[in-house]
């Protein structure tokens, strides 16, 4: 009978691996805690309307890239393509925002998108994210755009550039939207089909299509930063000022719009120099959180592809090891080796014994290939007078210890005494 294979697009992670992640994580947390953002958890699914009223119905995430199903009790429910959405209806449903402001929050999440599998691209993919709630001001936009930055910086992430814009307000952006629809209404039979149906409903959503054709059309469209409002023109200058004043180094992109409709004033990416893939990105949303039911309320996020930060990080340290490997012959010994352990476990003590029945050579195999730090071996000698051979197993040197003192035994493995000095 064949293996099940996983799915297309999808990965698994490996006991190899999974330090990886952890550490990954754990930065992240420490990241986020240094500027006060707090965890939180959301469901995997949600109901559709969420996205299809947040993240955008001409969005190529809504219209083609969604996981959907109807549930069995004939609701429509979709996998997170995104983490903003659930953000906001997490905050609103629970009272989030009737708390102190801002509210900052982050996140570590899998979403799901429908595309077509390739490098740093996959339909199930995991992202950090953080988000902030309640204000206009523009040192808002350059502190998240430098909370991701000292992100990628903790991570010990080079060769990464930082690209900017603003995409304006909804007063602006009303004269941005004719002149895009004057420009490709002129290129109609170039564009794709469902480009087509962006024409009139939604043309910023031209700008963020994949397709090639597209792409280059829409190198010569209008740019967004030729019809910005006097007051999205302050905004985004004091958004640049502020990252200058802090030494962020930026580049301008007029042409950067993200692929998501709930976008207002400032988006940004972090591109990878070598790839061209963006590694961070995120924007301002100063309309989503009325639009999923609240009061008008700014925001303003980012989110990280965590798989796409893999092959950037120099150096994720090292998986945890056992402190010590006891080996044991005979029954007696087994059944001491398996008391000793669980003591050692419960004072912190990583603790790995035989449970294969294994010869003493082989255990010691075991051992090695674990990378144990530690070893001793308990036989009926050992047990009778209640001392053993503790080995460290880096330099081969060797001393005698009390099996019987768990907290001596504790102390020497934690490095607080040295009495096998």
């Amino acid at each position: 009978m064949a293996i099940i294979k996983a799915p297309r697009g999808t990965n698994d992670v490996l006991p190899s691996d999974s330090y990886k992640w952890r550490y990954v994580e754990s930065v992240a947390d420490k990241t986020a805690a240094s500027a006060g953002y707090k965890e939180i958890r959301f469901p995997t699914f949600e109901e559709t309307e969420l996205f299809t009223r947040g993240v955008g119905d001409t969005t190529d995430i809504v219209q083609k890239e969604m996981y959907t199903f109807e549930d069995k009790g004939g609701r429509s429910m979709t996998l997170r393509p995104e983490g903003t959405a659930s953000a906001v209806r997490l905050s609103l449903e629970n009272g989030l925002l009737g708390g102190a402001l801002p509210l900052k929050l982050y996140y570590k999440i899998n979403v799901f998108r429908y595309d077509k599998p390739q490098a740093g691209r996959y339909r199930e993919f995991n992202q950090i994210g953080m988000e902030l709630y309640g204000a206009k001001s523009p040192f808002a936009d350059a502190e998240l755009i430098s909370l991701a930055k000292l992100f990628l910086n903790n991570l010990g992430i080079e060769g990464v550039l930082l690209k900017i814009n603003s995409i304006g307000c909804s007063k602006c952006r009303a004269d941005y939207q004719e002149a895009l629809r004057s420009y490709f209404t002129a290129h109609i039979d170039e564009l794709c089909d469902t480009c087509k149906s962006r024409l009139q409903r939604n043309p910023m959503r031209i700008l963020d299509c994949k397709s090639p054709q597209d792409i280059l059309l829409a190198k010569n469209a209008p740019k967004i930063t030729d019809y910005l409002c006097d007051e999205c023109k302050e905004h985004y200058s004091a958004v640049k000022d502020a990252l200058s004043s802090v030494g962020t180094e930026f580049e301008e992109d007029s042409g950067l719009v993200r692929g998501l409709d709930y976008y207002t004033k400032t988006v940004f990416e972090f591109i990878d120099k070598n790839t061209s893939l963006a590694v961070a990105a995120g924007g301002r949303y100063d309309g989503l959180i009325e639009e999923l039911g609240g009061k008008p309320t700014p925001g303003i996020g980012f989110a990280c592809g965590v798989e796409r930060l893999f092959p950037l990080i120099p150096n994720f340290g090292t998986d945890t090891v056992p402190d010590i490997y006891i080996a044991s012959i005979g029954p007696s010994a087994a059944k001491a080796a398996f008391e000793i352990a669980k003591k050692l476990r419960e004072n912190g003590v990583f603790v790995e014994t035989d449970l294969m029945e294994r010869s003493v050579k082989a255990q010691m195999k075991y051992a090695d290939k674990t990378g144990a730090k530690y070893t001793a071996v308990l036989g009926d000698e050992e047990l009778e007078k209640g001392e053993a051979e503790l080995r460290n197993m880096k330099d081969g040197s060797a001393c005698r210890v009390n099996i019987r003192n768990i907290g001596e035994l504790t102390a020497i493995l934690k490095n607080e005494i040295h009495i096998c000095d």
